[in-house]
């Protein structure tokens, strides 16, 4: 291969996972992999930087060709721990609401619950560096997503899952980020990939050893609250998430 492949992924523990078998794989010097925050990596994807991503599927409707290139992704069933809203008051009290500006699905999924399944109309507040999470407090909740949500969950009363939260309005399951491409890419370099993203799902208990972590049990997490495969029922609510988009 000529030229290597962008890859942009998410550095939260969630894509432990899926980058568990890219690590050391045949396909190390085919792709040139480069981690950082979901919309961090969504905007490498719309910018042309990266050739695939593990990005928010909010941006699906801003790109003008976009493929679904692996059979996984980050999503839920239900309870998926690390996306929630925190506030130091019931929900209905909360007269601002702080977004966290790591995702954009995330993001928009907070809108699309406060106004159709809570009924509520707070005023949201955009923000663009972690001391935010700091502000969570007497009327004033928060979105906080990944890493940061597992530690919060320790310090806030009032802890609202959006992916419970979405299973109970709609039934279905929920999709956070899926691998994205904005171009075909070589169907025998795709199979590959597939089969390397497969393989951490088969070492769970190595990933874990690997990545001591006391906030929260990973344990739980990879196996009951993060579920990683791209079925039916999960692109069921991706596609009704994207008609709230439209």
């Amino acid at each position: 291969m000529d030229k290597k492949i962008r890859i942009g992924a998410v550095s939260y523990l969630n894509t432990k996972p899926l980058l568990y078998g890219l690590e050391n794989s045949r396909l190390e010097k085919e792709i040139e992999l480069t981690l950082d925050y979901p919309a961090a990596i969504a905007k490498g994807l719309l910018s042309g930087k990266l050739d695939i991503g593990l990005v928010p599927v909010a941006i699906l409707p801003l790109m003008e060709e976009y493929h679904i290139v692996t059979d996984f992704c980050i999503g839920c069933n239900g309870p998926v721990a690390s996306v929630c809203l925190f506030s130091d008051v019931p929900l209905h009290e909360a007269e601002t609401v702080l977004l966290d500006y790591q995702s954009r699905t995330s993001v928009a999924l907070t809108r699309i619950l406060l106004k159709h399944y809570w009924k509520l109309n707070p005023v949201f507040e955009d923000t663009g560096g972690d001391e935010y999470i700091h502000r969570i407090g007497q009327k004033t909740a928060g979105l906080v997503i990944g890493d940061r949500a597992l530690e919060q969950r320790q310090h806030s009363k009032f802890v609202y899952d959006l992916g419970e939260a979405w299973k109970d309005f709609t039934g279905l399951g929920f999709v956070f980020a899926a691998w994205i491409s904005n171009r075909k890419i070589d169907p025998e370099f795709l199979r590959t990939f597939n089969e390397l993203n497969a393989i951490g799902l088969q070492n769970i208990p190595e990933i874990i050893r690997s990545n001591p972590y006391p906030h929260f049990d990973l344990g739980q997490y990879y196996t009951a609250n993060i579920s990683y495969e791209l079925d039916d029922f999960k692109r069921a609510g991706m596609n009704l998430f994207l008609e709230f988009l439209t």
